[in-house]
């Protein structure tokens, strides 16, 4: 809890914080990235470039302050502490990393705002700071301890042990370790994959594992992330869609995530949209051989049909299942059988008893689950899966984050 003194500053400060917390995280990656390099390994190069990490940071820091004192209670707290605990821990972060952020980022405060900050400004923004970062090392030392993982050694190395060519820009690679067992996941986890870029950088980026548990090897399906509007090339999406062959060594981290087929009898329904349909083929499997007897409504969108990676397995799946229904939408070339245009979020069935699962791009969740918690949906019943560094942020344009978590 806040202390009492630090509470009045920061609810007197947080607007002025606010409005300048994107220039304090450009100013405070900037200097930490440049004095220490090896932290490179750590954060994703292209939101730097494209800002997204910045945007992501101005988000927690500005929002989780807030919560302290008594604004935006509308926020789950402990499912976006969760979420964010489970990617810090793909990616190995260290208790230790914590103290470097938590220097140069007090240190990008003070630069920023200059003389408004002042001992007692920065001890209780300090103090934010590390109610923040506790919290987050607690959960993250009890999820190391649960995976049996040292966190300065979180990456395992890993062949590829198959290659499939899924759809226009998407592949499927078969993963598995060079020692020891595949170890298990749930149906909507994820690991990190890492690579050595040519400056000898690694990057390390997250994909669902795109089938069930009990295979002798994971499946990530990739998308090739394409640059737009000035933003570069996805490194990592490259290389494993362009030249990553079978016989290759990656780097990989153990499945985590917040985000899984929760069990039960009732009705499931998944709703995703480009490469968001990965978790879907992992819970249509699952399901398949699990709880076949559950009904299961089965929405996608995709540009065109050729760009839909997957399409086939899950009506293979859904084959499987006692009830299944597919509705598929396509912006272009929709065959018979298919709509043809946008989805229309109305399209997906809103069974006041179903668990619902949305993957795909912000705008396409955040018009499904308005649509659904119009049609009178609990937005409890409603878990939905967020990657890129914007975790937190909340607004018109933007996805709140689940209140609650699948386990």
């Amino acid at each position: 809890m806040l202390s009492a003194q630090s509470r009045e500053i920061v609810t007197a400060t947080l607007p002025v914080v606010r409005e300048h917390v994107v220039a304090i995280a450009t100013r405070f990656y900037g200097r930490m990235l440049g004095e220490n390099p090896e932290l490179l390994n750590v954060f994703n190069r292209g939101n730097q470039a494209s800002g997204e990490q910045r945007k992501a940071l101005a988000g927690s820091v500005v929002a989780y302050a807030a919560h302290l004192v008594g604004q935006g209670q509308e926020i789950p707290l402990d499912a976006v502490i969760s979420r964010i605990a489970h990617k810090h821990v793909s990616l190995g972060i260290t208790p230790e990393q914590y103290t470097i952020v938590g220097r140069y980022l007090m240190g990008a405060v003070k630069e920023v705002l200059g003389e408004a900050v002042t001992p007692e400004v920065a001890a209780a923004w300090d103090e934010v700071y590390w109610l923040f970062a506790v919290k987050l090392i607690a959960i993250e030392t009890r999820m190391y301890q649960d995976l049996h993982a040292d966190p300065g050694r979180i990456y395992a190395p890993w062949v590829v042990t198959g290659r499939v060519e899924e759809a226009e820009d998407a592949v499927s690679l078969l993963l598995a370790p060079e020692s020891g067992p595949v170890p298990h996941h749930l149906a909507g986890q994820y690991v990190t994959v890492a690579l050595e870029m040519a400056d000898g950088v690694r990057q390390g980026r997250q994909y669902t594992v795109s089938r069930a548990a009990g295979h002798e090897a994971l499946r990530i399906t990739v998308r090739r992330v394409r640059g737009t509007d000035g933003t570069p090339d996805g490194e990592v999406s490259t290389l494993l869609t362009t030249t990553t062959k079978v016989g290759d060594q990656v780097w990989v981290t153990p499945p985590v995530g917040d985000i899984a087929l929760a069990e039960g009898a009732g009705p499931v329904v998944l709703a995703s949209a480009g490469i968001g349909v990965t978790p879907m083929m992992a819970m249509l499997e699952h399901l398949a051989e699990r709880s076949p007897d559950r009904p299961v409504a089965f929405v996608h969108a995709d540009r065109s049909p050729a760009r839909h990676a997957l399409a086939q397995e899950a009506q293979r799946l859904g084959g499987r299942l006692e009830s299944f229904t597919s509705t598929l939408f396509y912006e272009q070339d929709a065959p018979e059988g298919a709509r043809a245009g946008l989805v229309d979020p109305d399209a997906v069935p809103a069974y006041p008893d179903a668990d619902f699962y949305l993957c795909g791009p912000l705008p396409f969740m955040r018009d499904v689950r308005t649509s659904l918690l119009r049609r009178g949906v609990d937005t409890g019943r409603i878990r939905f899966e967020v990657f890129g560094s914007d975790l937190w942020t909340s607004g018109a344009d933007r996805l709140p984050v689940p209140e609650q978590a699948a386990s």
